[in-house]
């Protein structure tokens, strides 16, 4: 096994335990060495695996101290519900924000706001495409509900290929209640929906904006679809009636980037 750059004393050893959390895959590992290597406790390194990859976190993991740990395949496969890459870390739990945050984060913020809600996404893939797509699109924050949704777990930091280490998660207790507290902050509340004529080309995604998108399937609760400002949807010119809520996010977010880039240029 390749073997970790020299650096500082590697810290001891803990044997990962109920409070410990796995974040696998290359581009997880190293934005959570990258962000949070404080509360990193060590690297399992598929032995025989000496590829650039994975040379590049050993080296960050010598230069950080942190003990490595080489693993059979098989092992590294029981700790982990997807494609590993031959890396995984034991990490603190990263935990999701609350209300408050929220509140800290918008009064701090200096320029147009852009959110991301996630109405009842509870497939963690789905998530974790939505975090990787919402960080590359400068997303402030991303809303969920506390209940039926998603967490921040293994597969969603996986998928979202670093994300989830440095894009706030807001976990709020009743979606209804964040959406108008929002409205405190003057953000303008669009939400997609297939029954809408008012296509998402047509919206003002310069103000400043919470994009709400429902579960794939039942789309947006009643509750939070009645707190929407404006209703828009997405031209659809195939037989499918539906995209999945993470390619359509994406789309829906750069069209808000696409909208703020004149606004950027002119600030420069």
């Amino acid at each position: 096994m390749a073997k970790p750059t020299p650096g500082r004393k590697p810290r001891k050893k803990a044997a990962p335990d109920n409070d410990q959390v796995a974040v696998f895959g290359h581009h997880a590992v190293s934005s959570l060495l990258k962000h949070r290597s404080g509360q990193v406790f060590s690297l399992w390194v598929q032995e025989g695996r000496s590829d650039a990859p994975i040379q590049a976190l050993l080296d960050m993991a010598g230069q950080l101290g942190l003990a490595v740990e080489s693993k059979t395949r098989d092992e590294l496969d029981q700790q982990t519900a997807g494609v590993h890459q031959g890396i995984l870390a034991w990490a603190q739990p990263r935990q999701a924000g609350s209300e408050s945050d929220l509140e800290n984060l918008l009064a701090a913020t200096q320029k147009s706001p852009l959110l991301l809600i996630l109405d009842g996404v509870t497939d963690p893939h789905n998530l974790g495409a939505c975090l990787r797509s919402a960080e590359a699109a400068g997303v402030d924050a991303v809303i969920v509900p506390r209940d039926k949704s998603a967490g921040l777990n293994a597969t969603v930091r996986k998928v979202a290929c670093g994300a989830a280490e440095t894009l706030p998660l807001i976990q709020v207790t009743n979606l209804a209640r964040t959406l108008r507290s929002l409205a405190d902050y003057g953000i303008w509340i669009i939400g997609t929906s297939g029954d809408s004529e008012t296509l998402i080309y047509q919206a003002d995604l310069t103000r400043p904006v919470a994009l709400v998108m429902g579960a794939e399937g039942k789309g947006m609760r009643r509750l939070t679809r009645e707190h929407c400002d404006q209703l828009v949807c997405l031209p659809m010119a195939g037989e499918v009636s539906s995209l999945n809520v993470s390619v359509a996010s994406g789309v829906s977010l750069y069209e808000a980037v696409r909208q703020r880039l004149p606004q950027v240029a002119s600030a420069e």
